[in-house]
């Protein structure tokens, strides 16, 4: 299957470079490449992007944030020439960053990394109606699969290709995606309220203007999950 592909980048030169090294990678399909951000706004709402090269420096809008302002994002792969972007995008769930110039065995490293990455995403699981929905899950610790009882959950934090699972007493990492374990943890109990937080709403003590109080930790509500969080919280107010 091949992954759908869109370049965002708004110098000529490095935009055929990208068009041509993902010409010559025969698992990718390249949709459009764009010289300005905001003309590619309305295809990555409308399409099925798999894979987005983006820059990171741009005069219309700047490649953070564009990333900042999608509801749904694909995997993201930053260009840029400059190396103090990086702490920043991975916040933001980049799947790799390219500095320039790109050579095509990086690109390659990068293309390699995503394949990797979806091939390992975790499908949701449909139950059936007869079927209890289980309340644990394992995660990998080190060599050893570890089960974890939901219940036991206060909250996930996520950090680059690892998340560490925070219970009244243990702390148990592993490596994994944020996406994929979220996707695991049932919805009515479980909210993301930060790229790199997950919540278990019965553990929630305070919600205080933009953070989240569980027991001594004050976790940020992002701007990405902020209207949502708050429309959540005020189903559950008492009228």
């Amino acid at each position: 299957m091949k992954l759908n592909c869109v370049i965002i980048e708004d110098e000529p030169l490095a935009r055929n470079l990208l068009s041509d090294y993902v010409a010559k990678v025969p698992s990718l399909n390249l949709i459009q490449a764009f010289g300005n951000p905001l003309e590619a706004l309305e295809l990555l709402r409308t399409s099925q992007v798999d894979v987005l090269f983006l820059d990171v420096q741009m005069p219309q809008l700047t490649g953070i944030s564009l990333l900042k302002v999608l509801q749904h994002k694909p995997m993201v792969i930053l260009t840029t020439a400059y190396s103090e972007y990086a702490l920043e995008g991975y916040e933001l769930d980049v799947a790799d960053y390219l500095l320039k110039p790109v050579t095509f065995e990086r690109f390659l490293k990068a293309v390699d990394k995503v394949t990797q990455r979806l091939a390992t995403e975790v499908q949701p699981v449909t139950q059936p109606a007869t079927q209890a929905i289980p309340d644990y899950v394992f995660v990998k610790d080190g060599t050893k699969s570890v089960k974890v009882i939901l219940n036991e959950i206060l909250y996930v934090e996520g950090l680059k290709d690892y998340v560490t699972i925070h219970t009244p007493t243990q702390k148990i990492v592993t490596l994994q995606r944020m996406k994929a374990l979220e996707e695991q943890l049932p919805a009515d109990r479980f909210i993301r309220i930060h790229n790199s937080f997950i919540v278990a709403v019965k553990a929630i003590d305070v919600v205080h203007k933009n953070e989240v109080l569980i027991g001594q930790a004050a976790l940020p509500v992002g701007d990405t999950y902020r209207k949502s969080f708050r429309e959540f919280i005020e189903k559950r107010h008492i009228q």
